[in-house]
């Protein structure tokens, strides 16, 4: 992901899927998927080095949860 308009797009994408495929998806429940989430980001260092790559040093976190935040009550 290297854009603002990138991240955007691919939430669009992943609220269609969801829209289209809700009982595919392991975690169709917000609250379900919030926990998830939280868990992945808590293990994300594992999930880096599982993959053969490193935890990014300049991952904008604060924005990511500025966006969470605001996505409960904006319209």
């Amino acid at each position: 992901m290297d854009s603002r308009e990138a991240l955007a797009s691919f939430v669009r994408s992943l609220h269609r899927d969801h829209a289209e495929n809700a009982a595919a998806w392991g975690n169709a429940d917000l609250g379900d998927f919030l926990e998830a989430l939280a868990a992945w980001i808590d293990d994300a260092a594992g999930w880096y080095r599982n993959t053969g790559h490193d935890l990014p040093d300049n991952a904008d976190w604060a924005f990511f949860a500025r966006a969470l935040s605001a996505a409960t009550v904006y319209e």
